[in-house]
């Protein structure tokens, strides 16, 4: 890793303040695998998950959930899981990226590109996207507890505090 990179981690929060959202129309928490995975592994890692939510693929809801977690200061940053296929009611792109202030389009293509590895051809299915509203930092994984575990170790616990840092900077 280049001296520069490094020396962008240093001054990174350690720990963070997160909501992790579910987005199903089936799931519950009591079913919902792949959001108790994200909680699991991001709290492994030393952060807070401050708030959970499992919503229904209504991209309405999905935004104005985004929007609230944008207006709170204690929050550092919003994992999503589900809806980023490509069937009909996965629509969680579209509403998320109606509102990013910054897209962050290498989360998507690295997301992918591991994958790709793992999976095959099949990870074009996969729209996972990340970027900030305002100074939030949100990112959307697929549904499946592969892909939140991949997502996870090989992408946002490794880069998030670093993220979150650039996002906040005045």
């Amino acid at each position: 890793m280049s001296d520069s990179v490094t020396g962008h981690r240093a001054g990174a929060l350690r720990s963070l303040n997160l909501a992790v959202v579910t987005v199903s129309d089936t799931r519950t928490i009591e079913t919902d695998t792949s959001g108790r995975l994200l909680v699991e592994l991001a709290e492994s890692a030393g952060h807070h998950v401050a708030a959970r939510e499992i919503i229904r693929d209504e991209p309405d809801d999905l935004r104005g959930l985004i929007r609230q977690y944008a207006d709170r200061d204690d929050l550092h940053a919003v994992l999503i899981t589900g809806g980023t296929g490509i069937s009909p009611r996965d629509r969680t792109p579209e509403a998320v990226s109606a509102i990013l202030t910054k897209p962050i389009p290498g989360f998507g293509e690295l997301f992918r590109m591991l994958s790709h590895a793992e999976i095959g051809s099949a990870c074009i299915l996969s729209r996972a996207l990340g970027g900030l509203v305002d100074r939030l930092v949100v990112l959307a994984l697929p549904g499946s507890r592969a892909a939140v575990e991949l997502g996870m170790t090989r992408i946002i616990l490794p880069e998030l505090p670093h993220l979150v840092a650039e996002a906040r900077k005045v």
